[in-house]
């Protein structure tokens, strides 16, 4: 039979044996959270490395690969320009379209839709109608940037060119591609021929005026989205919604003639 003293030694060392047992898996524990920050770091950068990498894949950013080899340019050229519009200026019907330049449904738009209207049957190409594009910076501040790029390229008759070059070379949203190397590749591209006087127009704050009253406009008409179009002319405003195709549009040009 075990003393007291001896009893007294035995929970002594079993209290010990238990400290350094909690002390070992405190440890093992501090051990696994440092290890699995490390991991985490790892591969937080692994996933900014690839969207850095996608990022630059998907188009924007650099003046040097910017695409100019657009199809509807060549009738863009061949048809009178001023302002925001394209058209003959005798034409009585003007086809105002609601976009936003970093929108990829209005790119579609101005690959699918646009060229039907500046063709030779279609009511911009036959003299029949104007068609304006409506600044409506809806996405983010890039939008802004892009759109004083290219009404300062109205100012040289280039509007609808570096409109046409932009959604060619269009990014992903927000993304940062809308850098000053790419809006000058972008308008080189579009012949704009003074760029010290592009690049000093649309720094300026005229331009304030023009967004606001696109944003007054636009929510005068109920528009909410991008690209949206309103046909006005003698016989009144037609509001035809988002997204029209270019069927709805002619038959909107023709209810306001």
């Amino acid at each position: 039979m075990a003393s007291r003293k001896e009893e007294k030694e035995q929970r002594r060392q079993a209290r010990l044996e238990a400290e350094q047992a909690a002390a070992a898996e405190q440890r093992r524990k501090k051990l696994l959270t440092v290890v699995g920050a490390t991991v985490l770091a790892a591969a937080l950068v692994l996933v900014v490395l690839i969207a850095v990498n996608q990022s630059s894949d998907e188009g924007g950013g650099d003046a040097s690969s910017i695409d100019a080899e657009i199809p509807v340019l060549p009738v863009l050229d061949s048809l009178p320009q001023e302002g925001l519009a394209v058209g003959e200026r005798s034409a009585k019907v003007t086809i105002s379209e609601f976009g936003d330049l970093q929108c990829p449904v209005c790119k579609q738009f101005s690959e699918t839709v646009v060229p039907d209207l500046l063709a030779e049957s279609g009511p911009v190409g036959a003299g029949d109608a104007r068609l304006a594009f409506e600044q409506f910076t809806i996405i983010g501040p890039q939008s802004e940037d892009a759109a004083r790029a290219a009404l300062a390229a109205s100012e040289q008759g280039r509007y609808w060119q570096f409109i046409e070059i932009f959604y060619a070379n269009q990014g992903t949203e927000n993304s940062g591609y809308v850098t000053d190397d790419f809006l000058t590749g972008i308008a080189e591209a579009a012949g704009v021929g003074d760029i010290d006087a592009w690049n000093a127009s649309r720094a300026d704050p005229k331009w304030d005026a023009v967004l606001a009253r696109t944003q007054s406009d636009a929510s005068k008409a109920g528009f909410t989205g991008t690209p949206s179009v309103l046909v006005s002319g003698p016989g009144g405003e037609k509001i035809v919604g988002a997204v029209p195709d270019a069927g709805a549009i002619e038959q909107a040009v023709e209810d306001v003639s």
